[in-house]
Formats: structure tokens, C-alpha cells, sequence
């Protein structure tokens, strides 16, 4: 059992140990960071019960209706919800970069618990194509959707409403996609190593923008 929650906390840490590290001009408090993870581990459990009535319920005759278009809709939405209420006005959320680390800390809190709900389900031989593909997604959607909370917040050129409706339909999309291409039975792996690193590029770009966002916001502070 030790070894199985190992394998499925993991992947989480690792991502999100690597985004943390990356921001070199601030330390973020780690007790708000910890907070934004457990409210994303929390929302596993009503997206779970929603997902599960609509299915029992046969609320979509089209699987992909339910499966794809729905699931990828309520997860971003859920997790979207909880930066926005909880966090988007938070006096720690003061730089550009925040928002990237808002982002990956909801997205892995509720990838992490579906991973472990997943390998105990299915066993640990699982892991390492859960950790390549649903929960590095999860983390990218999130880094994707939290640099669009930071330019909404930051960024002075009043398109606020703009990059918030941007910090949802983004991540939406790609998600969207990610879970289209898993219902391509037999040739989805030729379609995901493609999407994958057009995703870890996109994000990994957006990191170095809001980087980026945060020398200039640092630098009209001191001389402001």
C-alpha cells in the first residue's frame, strides 16, 4: 500500500517541485500554496458524484458528449472556480508568476487524488503512464490557466474580463483535445506524443513569459 501511494503522490510533487523551483525572483508562502492543493484534492469528490449521476442518469445518448466534452468542462471549470474565489483576490497572489504556481498547485491536488483513487482501483502497474500523461496534463492545464490569472490580475491594459475568460477556455480546449484523442482506439498513441510536447512547450513558454511579466512588475514597484 506504502509503495502504491508513493507512486501515485509522487508525480504530483515532482511536477510541481519543478514549477516552484523555477521562480528564482520570489518564494510564494508555502501554507497558501499547500491550501490551493488540498481544495483541488476536495473537488475530486463532487466531480467524481457529479460525473457519476450524469452517467447513471443517461444524461448524454453520445459518449463523447459525457465522457469528453462534460468531463473536461466540469474538471477545468471546478478548478478554475477555486482560484477565482479563493485565490485571484488574495493579497499573497502579488506577482505575474503566482498565478502559474495558483495553477499547478489546484490542477496536481486534484490529479493527485485521482491518481491514487486510480492506481488503487487498477494497481501500481499503471503509474508511469499516469504520471506521462493524466497527471503531467493536469499540471500543464493548470500552468496554462494560471498565467492567464496572472495577466488578468497584472497586466494594465484593462482586458482583465478578457484573460479571465482566457484562464478558463484555454485550458478547456486543451483538455478537450487531450481527452478526444484518448477515444482513438488503437492509434492514440501516434496522436498524444505530438499533443503532449506541443503541451509541455506551450506551457514551458508561458512560464518564461510570466517570468518575464515579473521583472517588469518587480521593477515598476521599486521605481514606482
Amino acid at each position: 500500500m506504502f509503495l502504491l501511494l508513493s507512486a501515485a503522490i509522487a508525480p504530483g510533487l515532482a511536477l510541481f517541485s519543478y514549477f516552484y523551483l523555477r521562480n528564482q525572483m520570489a518564494t510564494e508562502p508555502r501554507k497558501t500554496l499547500l491550501q490551493t492543493f488540498i481544495f483541488g484534492a476536495l473537488i475530486t469528490f463532487p466531480l467524481m458524484f457529479i460525473q457519476y449521476v450524469l452517467r447513471e442518469e443517461g444524461a448524454f445518448s453520445n459518449p463523447y458528449l459525457g465522457d469528453v466534452l462534460v468531463a473536461s468542462g466540469l474538471e477545468e471549470f471546478f478548478k478554475w472556480l477555486v482560484i477565482f474565489l479563493l485565490i485571484f483576490r488574495h493579497v499573497e497572489f502579488d506577482d505575474p508568476y503566482d498565478g502559474i504556481l495558483y495553477g499547478a498547485s489546484v490542477s496536481l491536488g486534484f490529479a493527485t487524488v485521482e491518481n491514487v483513487l486510480y492506481l488503487l482501483s487498477f494497481g501500481i502497474d499503471t503509474a508511469f503512464i499516469r504520471a506521462l500523461l493524466p497527471v503531467s496534463s493536469h499540471a500543464l492545464f493548470g500552468v496554462v490557466m494560471g498565467y492567464y490569472f496572472g495577466k488578468s490580475k497584472f497586466q494594465k491594459n484593462d482586458k482583465e474580463i478578457e484573460y479571465l475568460l482566457l484562464s478558463i477556455l484555454i485550458p478547456f480546449v486543451l483538455h478537450l483535445i487531450y481527452n478526444s484523442i484518448l477515444t482513438f482506439k488503437g492509434y492514440w498513441v501516434i496522436l498524444i506524443a505530438p499533443f503532449m510536447l506541443y503541451l509541455w512547450w506551450t506551457a514551458l513558454r508561458k512560464v518564461k513569459l510570466a517570468h518575464q511579466h515579473l521583472v517588469q512588475h518587480l521593477y515598476e514597484q521599486k521605481h514606482n
